[in-house]
């Protein structure tokens, strides 16, 4: 057999500044221990599935009875019925001007993200992200020939967006704005006031704001959720919602768009969009059929996030243990699946927080996510899932714990 001369397969140049830490090397650090026979404590993915967490049997059920029928391609936009059920939960939240027509179905509120900035953005183009944020917003206006430029949320501050940095932030080529409500990581959730700054900054400056509100239904205590959409209902906004988190289920990948504002303003927009969700020719269809008995049926995330709930009970054991560790503060997370926890400085003076967390892994075999892999500036913080049992809480924050003491001894 001759041996093969051909030149190393180049890589995308777009690719330089990507990243997705989430799934990067210390995921592939997890896996190759794993692989050696050692159990590691997984607290860094809000997958619900591997916890126990599964999507109602109504809806298992419901798919089953679709699939024969869900064999084909649907509609580029999705099904009909689906759609209409999306359109009638926001006319139920007061977005009455969010019609069957303004909606897109996706596989999963992710591959909605790319596709909308796809058919937005131009090279060179800045968007205003949140930092922290959910990092794949950072990668995709990256991919799209964007400038992401990130906005400080300030943690004194319950998290919310320091508005102030937001509006110095924006230049003559900044486009649209990210909002992340609730937020991943942080789990805060924007008060109307908020909402109505970014609006107002978005007439003033003739921007468009991308809500992502993949975490609505996940709030806790009196915390209540505003969709962008209805304090901005002049301005251009795409929400973003779907399955994935409230409904346990998301390895079905049914996600959704909205598209609101001034309808001539939008109309080339929405036939780019059409365009492009044409080309990947449609969303999977079983899951598309879940849709609308989810949204019509028993909401049973509310069992989870009450009083005696799942979520809220180990969202409140992890915040008690975090916090009893010395150095260790943390903003109680008013939604989502996610504690941001901080490391003071002062006893904890890490230079690298993707390196300490490998640390970590080694030594304790327990896997967290870094701060700064959502574009947080400094690395002082790491994110903690509440989604495993409390048992498994209890031991996480405890080797957590040992490993921060044999830290703080040592500098």
């Amino acid at each position: 057999m001759k041996r093969s001369t051909m030149r190393p397969m180049q890589h995308s140049s777009k690719l330089q500044n990507v990243r997705y830490e989430l799934r990067g090397p210390l995921l592939q650090a997890a896996k190759a221990m794993e692989a050696e026979g050692h159990r590691i404590l997984k607290m860094n993915l809000g997958d619900t599935a591997p916890f126990g967490l599964e999507a109602p049997e109504s809806v298992v059920v419901d798919m089953i009875h679709h699939l024969r029928g869900a064999q084909g391609y649907s509609d580029s936009k999705g099904i009909f019925s689906a759609r209409t059920a999306i359109s009638q939960y926001y006319q139920t939240q007061n977005l009455m001007t969010i019609g069957v027509e303004d909606i897109f179905i996706g596989n999963g509120v992710s591959e909605l993200i790319s596709m909308t900035l796809q058919a937005f953005m131009e090279n060179g183009d800045e968007v205003l992200v949140p930092a922290p944020d959910y990092p794949l917003w950072t990668a995709a206006v990256t991919l799209t020939g964007g400038k992401p430029v990130h906005y400080l949320c300030d943690e004194q501050q319950n998290w919310w967006p320091d508005m102030a940095d937001v509006e110095a932030k924006i230049t003559s080529h900044t486009r649209a704005i990210v909002i992340i409500n609730p937020n991943n990581p942080t789990g805060a959730v924007y008060p109307r006031h908020i909402l109505e700054q970014f609006a107002d900054l978005a007439r003033k400056h003739d921007l468009v704001l991308f809500s992502d509100e993949i975490y609505e239904k996940i709030r806790y205590e009196k915390a209540k959720h505003i969709h962008t959409a209805s304090v901005a209902d002049d301005v251009c906004v795409l929400t973003f919602s779907g399955l994935s988190k409230a409904y346990r289920m998301p390895g079905y990948r049914a996600g959704w768009v909205a598209i609101t504002g001034p309808h001539a303003a939008t109309a080339e927009y929405r036939e780019a969009l059409e365009l492009l969700a044409s080309l990947r020719l449609c969303a999977n269809v079983p899951a598309q059929h879940a849709i609308q008995t989810c949204l019509g049926g028993y909401q049973s995330i509310e069992e989870l996030i009450r009083p005696g709930g799942r979520l809220r009970e180990q969202r409140d054991l992890a915040l008690k243990l975090l916090t009893a560790i010395p150095g260790v503060s943390c903003v109680p997370a008013a939604g989502a699946m996610y504690l941001f926890p901080r490391l003071d400085p002062e006893i904890y003076p890490i230079k690298n927080d993707e390196e300490f967390v490998l640390e970590l892994l080694r030594d304790q075999k327990i896997l967290v996510s870094h701060g700064t892999a959502f574009n947080w500036p400094t690395p002082d913080h790491f994110r903690f899932v509440i989604l495993p049992a409390e048992r498994d809480i209890e031991e996480a924050v405890r080797r957590i714990s040992t490993f921060l003491a044999a830290y703080r001894s040592r500098v």
